[in-house]
């Protein structure tokens, strides 16, 4: 789990636009397995251990259902601490009868896919160990194998689910882009990360430290596909944590440089990739 602390620039947390805070709230607990950590009235921070804030869910007084064939979210993932905790997962979801949209390996990891009452999209995964990731050329090998369930559910057999277990982390994010040259640019130049894995020209994996991916970006969406609304269900940010405050300086200089976006209120810093995806940058 080393490669979600300092030294490394990683996805902390995520905040979706909802269109029903009940409805996603009654989702997000008894399907997924978060708690809350705090409530308002249109808004929802939901936890692991409870203490950690990982998904921010709110309901906007406007909202219009999620655009198709628009840049945003294409899935955010959480990462467990052990493939039994997958295993406890998979049962859970293969008992309450809800629609599963995968169920990969990935050879670095073993992952679910669904997505919650907004189409939201949803991975629950488990890595493999790093020490067999292989990798070649300075990319890692992954791949889209069905995964096997069979083998998956007897690791588990025995462990009830109750939930998110505490160890659960914000593994990554994978968005939808209008394009790749310009976003690459963005998030390598600007945000310091490198380039893991390149997918058929249609996407590209990110990380820092000799990680899998803390971020995908495809154009799998359209190339040049258009930003939703602003007051569409979807992303409305995703936060980086930087190591430091020097190097979240250097990050803003870096974006700078290359003529990002970068705002500044009450101390709190934002900037935009080249599809309009938001980033929180915090420290």
């Amino acid at each position: 789990m080393g490669f979600h602390q300092p030294p490394h620039i990683f996805v902390e947390q995520v905040d979706l636009k909802v269109s029903d805070l009940e409805r996603s709230l009654q989702f997000y607990q008894e399907i997924i397995g978060f708690q809350i950590l705090k409530q308002a009235d249109k808004k929802v921070l939901l936890t692991a251990d409870g203490k950690t804030p990982l998904l921010s869910i709110e309901q906007p007084e406007d909202i219009i259902p999620k655009q198709a064939r628009t840049t945003g979210l294409y899935h955010f993932a959480l990462l467990l601490p052990s493939r039994s905790d997958l295993a406890a997962v998979l049962q859970h979801l293969l008992q309450t009868g809800y629609p599963l949209q995968g169920a990969s390996d990935h050879l670095v990891s073993e992952a679910l896919y669904l997505a919650d009452p907004d189409g939201n999209g949803i991975e629950i995964y488990s890595d493999r160990n790093s020490a067999t990731w292989e990798w070649k050329n300075g990319q890692v090998t992954m791949t889209t194998e069905a995964l096997n369930v069979r083998d998956l559910l007897a690791e588990g057999r025995g462990k009830q689910w109750v939930g998110l277990p505490e160890g659960t982390l914000m593994g990554h994010i994978h968005l939808h882009v209008s394009e790749l040259q310009r976003t690459e640019e963005f998030y390598c130049k600007g945000l310091g990360f490198d380039v893991v894995t390149r997918y058929g020209g249609q996407a590209l994996f990110i990380s820092t430290g000799g990680y899998h991916h803390h971020i995908g970006l495809n154009t799998w969406a359209g190339v040049g596909a258009p930003q939703p609304a602003e007051n569409s269900v979807g992303l409305k940010w995703f936060t980086l944590m930087l190591p430091s405050e020097d190097a979240r300086k250097k990050v803003i200089e870096q974006l700078l440089g290359i003529g990002a976006l970068v705002e500044e209120k009450d101390g709190v810093y934002f900037t935009e990739d080249p599809s309009g995806n938001r980033i929180k940058l915090m420290v």
